[in-house]
């Protein structure tokens, strides 16, 4: 019997086990259910590696062309992407006054925020720059408080002086080693990137309840690209340095600016429908996988070591981190209402 006629014999229901002519074995349906349910997971877990992916990439890209130019050019390879996405999606109606305030508003926060991270991440060592931006999570509890009314718990309270704890052992291991001048702002842009990064999840949450992951990722990046262009004259690099190599790697800067913008998109897409198919305090740890990535991207591709103080304070951070998320979760499940924000 050919593979066609295999799939096109009978199949039969009995006692829920599927069964069909040839087939080598019976297995319950509720396994392939079982198995579907780790699919969000796995999904999660892949998008945390295409991100940790794509800030080797643009590492290499603020290093090589500066950041501005590496920002610019991979957000306008990423919005032809998405528009082909969001036309691909066919949406109903353009987005509504509230709708369009939010795009506004997280798309700029969004320029500011990732400009700052990949500038001081083209000065820091990315599993360095990953954990010092775990802050974040712990930063939005209090925006929460200031922004949208939400309590503060005691555990959201002692999760935040781990987190602060962590932070300062990671900058702290900095002094014993060559604590220059460009690794200071490097690590003081990815604080202020971090803080920015808190108050976009605010946005985000947002955001997410009134448009689509395709109208979100069209509107962010061209918004980045509207307040860009401005400055483009000044820093702007012509296209055709574009197709000169990359002396790291020896790859055209053109097909990194498109990977760059290809995983930005693929991770996004990834994590979106992993949440929308799973709970937050689910996923929310296998999101601290980044700090594996990043470590080992930063290594194979630039060399950059582990120090001590960097392992540790990303574990007091990812430690507090988890207590909000664990504490959230345990919220949900006696039916009590949140005291402070899911991470």
């Amino acid at each position: 019997m050919c593979l066609i006629d295999w799939f096109a014999s009978p199949v039969s229901l009995d006692n829920d086990v599927v069964y069909a002519h040839s087939a080598p074995m019976w297995r319950p349906i509720s396994n392939f259910r079982s198995l579907a349910s780790y699919l969000p997971l796995l999904a999660c877990a892949f998008g945390i590696m295409t991100f940790g992916a794509m800030d080797a990439v643009m590492k290499a890209l603020a290093i090589g062309l500066g950041t501005y130019n590496a920002l610019f050019w991979r957000c306008l390879a990423a919005l032809v992407m998405a528009l082909i996405l969001y036309a691909a999606s066919r949406p109903q109606k353009w987005p509504d006054k509230t709708a369009l305030r939010l795009h506004l508003v997280r798309g700029s926060v969004t320029a500011v925020m990732a400009f700052t991270f990949f500038w001081g991440l083209a000065r820091t060592p990315i599993a360095e720059a990953i954990g010092v931006s775990f802050i974040s999570p712990l930063i939005a509890l209090y925006l929460a408080y200031l922004l949208l009314g939400e309590r503060i718990s005691r555990s959201a309270i002692i999760a935040s002086i781990l987190g602060l704890i962590g932070v300062a052992v990671i900058i702290g291991g900095k002094f014993g080693e060559e604590f220059t001048t460009d690794a200071r702002w490097g690590i003081a842009s990815i604080l202020l990137s971090a803080c920015l990064y808190a108050w976009n999840l605010i946005l985000q949450r947002q955001q997410a309840q009134i448009a689509s992951p395709q109208e979100i990722a069209s509107f962010q990046n061209a918004i980045i690209i509207f307040w860009c262009l401005p400055f483009f004259p000044f820093f702007g690099a012509s296209p055709h340095i574009l197709l000169s190599t990359d002396p790291l790697w020896g790859w055209p800067w053109i097909i990194l600016i498109i990977l760059g913008a290809f995983l930005a998109i693929l991770s996004v897409l990834a994590l979106s429908w992993a949440y929308a198919r799973a709970e937050a305090q689910v996923l929310v740890p296998i999101e601290y996988s980044m700090f594996f990535w990043a470590a080992l991207f930063g290594w194979a591709a630039f060399n950059e070591p582990i120090g001590i103080a960097t392992l540790i304070g990303t574990i007091l951070i990812v430690s507090g981190c988890l207590i909000v998320a664990r504490s959230a979760g345990n919220a949900e499940e006696t039916g009590q209402p949140k005291q402070s924000n899911p991470v």
